[in-house]
């Protein structure tokens, strides 16, 4: 694990991967990943305990893609150009954030008829959808915690107080100042 700041990428880094974003996951010289839903693929393919992509169910993964590329070509950009107004104080925000609240409500309603946005059982689409969430309600805090949303609220409080996020949201010391890889995952 090679943490670094995106404004000093380091030219190790451009190497492999000339997007100049983040995440790139690095499997081997001749596999790079650089997409989010690509990595939590592939690391679902390697090992699937809590059964994530639902592999006795052949249609259910092609279900939970669609649901997610539907989530973010709908809700990200509108998200960022929320968050982009409230940052910089801009008229519109009230205007941006209904925009999103759409989506919202359509994920309010999934969790009022189970416990997970695509079903009972957790799966791929919340994980993908998380980090997504998570930055949505940082925001503007106060207004979220105030909003009708009680099912989404209760769904991402869930996983924010979990041991397993505090686990992944780990802070690692940036590569750039060490040049020490962090080893990540299961030891």
């Amino acid at each position: 694990m090679r943490s670094i700041k995106l404004d000093n990428k380091p030219d190790e880094m451009l190497q492999v991967s000339s997007k100049g974003s983040v995440p790139v996951l690095v499997v081997e010289d001749s596999l790079v990943i650089e997409e989010s839903l690509e990595i939590m693929l592939w690391a679902l393919e390697q090992n699937d305990p809590d059964d994530l992509l639902w592999a006795d169910s052949p249609s259910a993964l092609t279900e939970m893609l669609a649901f997610i590329d539907e989530f973010e070509r709908s809700f990200i950009p509108a998200m960022n150009t929320f968050a982009c107004a409230k940052r910089y104080h801009e008229d519109n925000t009230n205007e941006l954030r209904t925009y999103c609240e759409a989506e919202l409500s359509k994920l309010e309603h999934r969790l009022s008829q189970h416990a997970f946005i695509f079903s009972e059982q957790e799966t791929l689409v919340d994980i993908a959808l998380l980090p997504f969430l998570r930055k949505y309600a940082r925001v503007d805090k106060q207004w979220f915690r105030n909003s009708p949303y009680l099912n989404l609220k209760n769904w991402l409080n869930g996983y924010i107080q979990s041991p397993l996020f505090s686990k992944v949201m780990k802070h690692y010391e940036l590569w750039t100042d060490n040049r020490i890889d962090q080893d990540f995952g299961p030891n």
